[in-house]
């Protein structure tokens, strides 16, 4: 595909000026269009080094609004950022609705660079492939629009450049000991290239591969097609249909499993049981906290369940003798005007555990086909397609290493009704119990089907749903470290 590309082809001077200030005059009155019509666009920038890539950055945004922008060089990972998903940097970095975010380099050094320089084991170039693409999809099923450039040149203006660069005292410090690699490897970097442009041009977010040796033919080439990838962007959210409504279902069809359903909500524990297996559980928690940070394990665990049905009290339980410096308890309540300005997976990115920690979230992005789902913040269309994204997310984590735990803790609603009542009579507890509460147990059916389903299409062998018996307290809780340990232990044999 590469050597295809023709890089005699070149622009005169006089035809690039008329044409670069029409491109670079659209480009800024597109940049305000889409910041009214709240419109993300990420624009990656890959190539040979010295390509021009920093000329034709500050070439499109000599015209534009300076506060509707940011251009991330991206370098090889920190010691920090390694410590998560490879991914895990630029969910940071994206942009929010209406903004333009430039990557100078980007993921795809992952799977360039890192292949090049033995960062990345040949064993994981694939699946690194397919989470970039999952990455990209839902990205611009979300309404973003994504445009990538790869700037080819030859091996021969590869190296005029670098070493004129390096003679330039001005520009030599640019030039890194890996652009060199890049030159003295070339045949090796351009088959790198070849397989990652193939597998990762996709229908949604397709490569535009632009011909180097001419940098005003470059130039002109990349914005031409950022005009027009922003003209089609606003015109399909111009023409976009409304999504259709359905009647919500109420009941679980005859051929969905009832997982609520069949677990057993009478198992119980007396007071002295709870107390002797809650420390022993405890204590072989405590223990294993060591082993994660020794190993540099991260574990999540997550807490969905019924309104009242005892996350608070699991979640004191599980870490009640843990060290408090290595984990972190983060509460999810309905998302902030900031993180409605993005992805709805970006807020859960941020508060990752870092590799030997343990995170504990108190609600979770499966919000997305809950609550989103049954009042309706969330359109068919969005909490239909969630079950996957989520599912490449957690792929994502676990495949990076780190131990995921997912808990329905579930109750009853004569236990539900009750442990209201007793929060309405108890001047210390009624704080906990809102009308809201009140208003989603009148919806127990549209959430009992909501949560089936949920279990029933995000349960996977590396990131199971354990339902918790939950009308017992002391059960509930001992059953939840229980599980938490035995996660952490398989974890730790397989290491």
């Amino acid at each position: 595909m590469l050597d295809t590309l023709d890089l005699n082809v070149s622009l005169d001077k006089d035809t690039y000026k008329t044409q670069i200030e029409a491109l670079m005059r659209e480009l800024r009155q597109l940049q305000q269009a889409c910041w009214e019509k709240k419109l993300p666009t990420i624009v990656v920038l890959e190539g040979w080094a010295a390509a021009g890539k920093g000329s034709l950055v500050k070439k499109m945004v000599e015209y534009m609004d300076p506060r509707g922008f940011v251009v991330h060089p991206i370098w090889p990972a920190t010691e920090q950022e390694r410590q998560y998903p490879f991914l895990w940097r630029f969910w940071q970095k994206l942009p929010a609705r209406g903004s333009i975010g430039f990557f100078y380099h980007s993921w795809y050094t992952h799977v360039l660079e890192g292949r090049l320089f033995g960062r990345l084991p040949e064993t994981e170039v694939h699946s690194a492939m397919s989470q970039i693409n999952a990455f990209e999809r839902q990205l611009m099923d979300d309404g973003a629009t994504v445009v990538k450039f790869w700037i080819h040149i030859s091996k021969k203006e590869l190296k005029s450049r670098l070493k004129k660069a390096g003679a330039d005292e001005l520009k030599a410090w640019r030039v890194r000991p890996e652009d060199w690699q890049q030159a003295n490897r070339y045949p090796e970097y351009a088959a790198f290239a070849e397989e990652m442009v193939s597998r990762t041009s996709t229908g949604i977010a397709p490569w535009t591969l632009v011909e180097g040796d001419c940098e005003r033919w470059a130039r002109v080439k990349v914005l031409t097609k950022m005009v027009t990838s922003l003209r089609e962007a606003l015109d399909r959210l111009q023409s976009q249909a409304l999504p259709p409504v359905r009647d919500p279902q109420e009941q679980l069809d005859a051929t969905e499993p009832d997982f609520l359903g069949q677990t057993d909500l009478s198992v119980s524990l007396d007071k002295k049981d709870y107390k002797k297996q809650l420390r022993k559980e405890q204590l072989q928690l405590r223990k294993l906290q060591l082993s994660i940070h020794e190993n540099q394990v991260p574990v999540l665990v997550l807490f969905e369940g019924w309104d009242a049905a005892g996350k608070g009290g699991a979640i004191k339980r599980l870490t009640d003798v843990l060290d408090p410096r290595s984990y972190i308890v983060s509460a999810f309540a309905a998302p902030t005007d900031e993180e409605k300005a993005h992805h709805y997976l970006w807020r859960f990115w941020r508060r990752l555990p870092t590799a030997g920690t343990i995170g504990i979230f108190d609600r979770s992005w499966y919000g997305r086909v809950l609550v989103e789902r049954v009042e309706g913040f969330a359109t068919e269309t969005e909490w239909r397609r969630a079950y996957q994204e989520m599912i490449e997310f957690e792929e994502q984590l676990t495949s990076a290493g780190c131990v995921l735990v997912k808990f329905w803790l579930h109750i009853s609603p004569e236990e539900q009704l009750k442990r209201f009542q007793e929060r309405e009579e108890n001047a210390f507890k009624q704080h906990k119990l809102t009308t809201e509460d009140w208003r989603n147990r009148e919806q127990w059916s549209l959430y009992n089907v909501a949560v089936n389903q949920m279990i029933g299409r995000t349960s996977t062998p590396t990131a199971p749903w354990t339902v918790v018996a939950g009308n017992d307290k002391y059960f509930a809780r001992v059953k939840v470290i229980q599980t938490v340990t035995e996660a952490i232990r398989s974890e730790l044999k397989r290491r």
